[in-house]
């Protein structure tokens, strides 16, 4: 929330929402979304939102009428001190579980080198409290980004431990999230790869594909392969480089389109390509002035990267938490029949978003295109269902294992 020191009078909130509308309504784009009934739920609030003090409820307020835009990539925050999610600030997941004492979050994804690990934290820690307060569902956690947070959680033998989440600035304030280890990969059965991707920094992506191009040169003896997902929030276009891997030819992936391309029409195939991820941050610059100039809306191809052993036999963990990027990479694999898809449905977040300065020091994020698989899905709101259908077990995760992975590792064993 915004710092205490800061005052808003009503000219203030008069200019902000002013400014919040008219951004919305000139910046704002869901191919699916009507802004007629939005626009009605802003004439009823606005006196409400006029007269809110102090500042801090002035901004929750109007963070709860951006959010009645239902679709992901929305917020309105005060950039001095915004709070994200678990799966943005501590590379972890929650799973709202009925435990010993009633509805708790428990940790689900846990990324290696996340600040989250760092701490200690496990898969199958009961969340207890964050910074003194006691969090159980439906209240979310959220954590401050570049701040030191205690935490308490509960271990599976029932001890309680207190531990203090070290959280990163992020490099970006546009897409605030901490970056844990990019890849990890082994071999859990013979002739197996495991690969597990928990998150795509970076805008162009060159240090995810230097790292997925060591994890699979490691597993070039596997004749089968499971990619985890779970947790992966997603992130830039690096994810390209992995669905390149997917298949050994070019093949068309899915558009982004913008409001613009959508309201003149358009050919797909017309569309600015990118299909190559630069492997030297020289090469960044001229990328950079082919874009620059270019109309927003582009299409994705596979980089051809050739036949690989694995190829026939793939298959992709997902869970609820699987987003954006990430979503892309399960839709292509589904669509084209590269891949089995195992777990739950992902989450259904994925619009491109920019943020907006406002007066006083806010912030407002929007989605600003849509995304598409070239089969024309539209993802946003719908997600990606399973082909192989596995919820994540509390008690297994107790005892020490995962059942969704062992799942993904059977039907690789069956292709």
């Amino acid at each position: 929330m915004a710092g205490r020191e800061l005052r808003l009078d009503r000219n203030d909130r008069e200019e902000i929402l002013g400014r919040v509308v008219r951004l919305v309504e000139e910046k704002f784009f869901d191919p699916n979304r009507d802004l007629k009934p939005w626009r009605e739920l802003v004439e009823q609030r606005r006196e409400q939102l006029l007269q809110r003090d102090p500042p801090d409820e002035f901004e929750k307020d109007l963070h709860a009428l951006v959010s009645e835009l239902r679709v992901s990539h929305v917020g309105f925050f005060h950039r001095s001190a915004r709070r994200v999610p678990a799966r943005l600030a501590i590379g972890a997941t929650l799973q709202r579980c009925e435990v010993e004492d009633g509805l708790r979050w428990v940790f689900q994804d846990v990324h290696m080198a996340g600040p989250a690990h760092a701490a200690g934290i496990e898969r199958g820690d009961v969340l207890l409290t964050v910074s003194n307060v006691s969090i159980c569902p439906p209240e979310g956690p959220t954590f401050g980004m570049g701040a030191k947070t205690p935490v308490v959680v509960r271990k599976p033998d029932g001890k309680q431990v207190r531990a203090v989440v070290d959280i990163p600035i992020p490099r970006s304030r546009q897409l605030p999230y901490c970056e844990p280890q990019i890849v990890t990969h082994s071999i859990p059965r013979s002739g197996t790869g495991l690969l597990k991707v928990s998150v795509f920094p970076g805008v162009v992506g060159i240090d995810v594909a230097h790292a997925l191009d060591a994890a699979v040169g490691d597993l070039r003896s596997c004749r089968r392969l499971v990619v985890d997902l779970r947790g992966n929030p997603g992130g830039g276009i690096g994810g390209l480089r992995l669905m390149s891997y997917l298949t050994p030819g070019k093949l068309p992936i899915g558009y982004s389109l913008t409001r613009r391309r959508a309201k003149d029409g358009f050919k797909r195939e017309d569309l600015t390509k990118f299909g190559r991820i630069p492997m030297r941050k020289i090469e960044l610059l001229p990328l950079a002035l082919r874009f620059a100039f270019a109309e927003k809306s582009i299409a994705l191809v596979t980089e051809g990267l050739g036949p690989q052993p694995f190829h026939g036999a793939i298959a992709v963990l997902v869970n609820e938490h699987t987003a954006s990027a990430s979503e892309m990479i399960a839709a292509f694999a589904a669509e084209n029949r590269l891949a089995t898809i195992v777990g739950t449905k992902t989450a259904g977040r994925l619009l491109s978003a920019d943020s907006f300065k406002l007066p006083r020091g806010y912030v407002l994020t929007l989605p600003v295109g849509a995304y598409y698989t070239w089969g024309g899905r539209l993802l946003e709101g719908a997600g990606v269902s399973p082909d192989v259908p596995v919820e994540l077990s509390y008690h297994a995760v107790r005892a020490g294992s995962d059942n969704q992975l062992e799942a993904a590792l059977d039907t690789v064993e069956r292709i």
